[in-house]
């Protein structure tokens, strides 16, 4: 007779159901009865990390990339705490995510076991309730099956998110009775949206004379790209994205504005801010500062503005919304387009507000995609990032799954790097933490292993998580980092020199890395590039090998990337008697303001 599984198991059970194939995590002592079951069971793949939170960054970078669940695991007490700050990231950029964490046995709760995480002190559950959907003990073994479907649907359904979960050790292998229910039976995509709603912004879309789309991270969450491409081309509505939903329309499209927000482009502000547009559709963003220029004024369109979100509580919260659609951003495209269709055809329908391509491409003729374009030609020493920019771009195939790292490096990607394929371009810029690239680019390998997945990330990024290439090397998984090697915090050091005027450094590094040493000391291949034209001869090299990779690209510190509007925030910030002023057509200060400052 067959022994009825352990409560572990079942969890296992429901994990392999929704898809899962890797776990990401460090064991302890604790945690050892989640990986007898993994190695029991044989279906799911456990991914030894160098730290908890690496192991979390592996796990949203393979939920990106896979478009569906990312799991991590950590031991009781540090093993937890050390997962928080990839947990927090999954939380604001809307990944699903599960933290599985091990906890000491019920019988010593409250007496001082070794690093005991309970509510007798540092309390994991409730410390992780402020970064995920949901957050809770297994308090019942019996209870193991609707506890994980629970934390399934909560984090899979609706807005998505992280969740965590944590196993008391001696609870984990108690026998069970369990009936396996399959996902479809214990959650569902909601596709409802209100029609009326739907509706009303058909009607005003077309008969606007002005439109625009600002695409947010909400359309890569529920994949509707394809929807975004059919409308945008139907009405002939020019498209911007925010920072996070780079490349949701491919940047080569003839309708694409490119990035609006942090280091975007000209064109996507001239557009926006032109004070012309008369109605705005904003999809799955909040309108936070990254994604407005930091709240400009002028983005708000002069007849209605019609957000959709998936989120009730994101609509209206920065700018007042004319017109509320909750609802999936990808059913609500959907209807809209069949919507539009019905409107052209049976209502009173001006075609001549339907304008061809000349006034786009006339309109891009006035108004430069970059900013200094002439920099991604520059042969000068030290070499310079935006020429970086062109010869990645250069040397990979469009397809190229491209994870971009916080600080210098990701202005520069934003801003010089166009993305041409939807859905392959990940960043982390909701909470924004550096060293997220050189670990969630491995889970985003494992997730497709048949793709080419790069991280660009900077020294000091490289500094936090870059021991995590030692864990590419141990799978043999063929990512490619590209750090950019300027020898500190660059964005640190241009906002030192900006804001207080060079009176103090606190940045850059006395000595610099050698990235190379650290990289072949993990056993992975080191390449170092320090001239124009030796990326373009060295990543088709790295591709090629098929095996973990490190570019150590150094470049000029000095070089200063387009991130005007972000120093002006901070001197708002710093003083809270500064009045509100109006942002330049290049963000803020804007990039040749920085450089004359220099």
């Amino acid at each position: 007779m067959t022994e009825p599984p352990t409560a572990v198991s079942v969890l296992l059970q429901y994990l392999e159901g929704e898809g899962v194939d890797h776990i990401f995590g460090i064991p302890g002592g604790p945690l050892m009865p989640l990986y007898e079951a993994l190695f029991e069971r044989g279906s799911i793949t456990p991914i030894l990390a160098k730290h908890e939170q690496g192991a979390a960054f592996m796990a949203d970078g393979y939920a990106r990339v896979k478009r569906g669940l990312g799991v991590c695991c950590a031991t009781t007490g540090p093993g937890g705490t050390n997962a928080l700050t990839g947990v927090a990231c999954a939380w604001a950029d809307s990944v699903p995510l599960m933290l599985i964490t091990a906890q000491i046995a019920t019988s010593a709760f409250g007496k001082g076991a070794a690093q005991e995480s309970t509510h007798f002190g540092i309390d994991l559950v409730n410390l992780y309730r402020y970064a995920t959907k949901a957050s809770l003990m297994l308090v019942n073994p019996e209870l193991m099956a609707e506890t994980a479907r629970y934390c399934l649907r909560m984090a899979l359904s609706g807005r998505p998110g992280p969740v965590h979960l944590n196993l008391p050790a001696d609870l984990m292998k108690k026998r069970i009775k369990s009936q396996q229910v399959a996902p479809k039976r214990y959650r569902a995509r909601p596709e409802s949206f209100d029609r009326a709603s739907v509706r009303e912004a058909a009607r005003l879309l077309t008969r606007s004379r002005r439109p625009a789309l600002l695409l947010g991270n909400g359309v890569s969450v529920s994949g509707a790209f394809e929807a975004v491409r059919r409308l945008a081309e139907r009405l002939m509505i020019p498209v911007a994205t925010t920072p996070k939903a780079k490349g949701a329309l491919p940047e080569d499209h003839i309708l694409s504005l490119g990035v609006f927000g942090f280091a975007g482009s000209p064109q996507s502000q001239a557009y926006l801010l032109s004070g012309e547009v008369d109605v705005l559709v904003t999809v799955g963003t909040s309108l936070g500062e990254l994604a407005t220029h930091a709240w400009d004024a002028r983005l708000s369109p002069k007849v209605s503005l019609i957000q959709i979100d998936s989120d009730p509580c994101e609509i209206g919260k920065n700018y007042p919304a004319h017109l509320p659609v909750v609802g999936d951003a990808r059913a609500v495209l959907t209807e809209l387009l069949f919507q539009v269709e019905r409107e052209s055809r049976w209502k009173d329908f001006d075609r001549s507000l339907l304008r061809g391509e000349g006034w786009i491409k006339d309109f891009k003729s006035r108004h430069p995609r970059m900013i200094e374009p002439q920099s991604l030609d520059d042969v000068s020493l030290p070499l310079k990032p935006q020429r970086v920019m062109r010869e990645l771009r250069e040397a990979l195939p469009d397809d190229a799954i491209i994870f971009a790292d916080i600080g210098n490096c990701m202005a520069w990607v934003l801003h010089y790097f166009p993305v041409y394929e939807p859905g392959t371009f990940h960043i982390n810029l909701g909470f924004a933490s550096m060293g997220y690239a050189a670990a969630a680019a491995i889970g985003g390998q494992l997730a497709a292993p048949e793709k080419t997945v790069v991280s660009i990330l900077g020294d000091a990024a490289f500094a936090m998580n870059g021991m995590e290439v030692h864990t590419a090397v141990e799978y043999n998984l063929p990512v490619v980092w590209v750090v950019l090697n300027n020898g500190g915090h660059g964005m640190v050091h241009h906002g030192e020199r900006i804001l207080f005027k060079g009176k103090f450094s606190t940045s850059k590094f006395r000595h610099p890395f050698d990235i190379g040493a650290m990289a072949s000391a993990m056993g992975a291949r080191a390449i170092r590039v320090e001239k124009p034209g030796e990326l373009l001869v060295a990543l088709p090299e790295a591709l090629a090998s098929r095996r973990p990779t490190v570019i150590d690209a150094r470049v000029d510190i000095e070089a200063v990337p387009p991130m005007g509007m972000r120093i002006e925030t901070m001197d708002r910030f710093f003083d809270s008697s500064h009045k509100e002023a109006p942002i330049s057509q290049e963000g803020g200060i804007g990039a040749r303001t920085l450089i004359a400052a220099k």
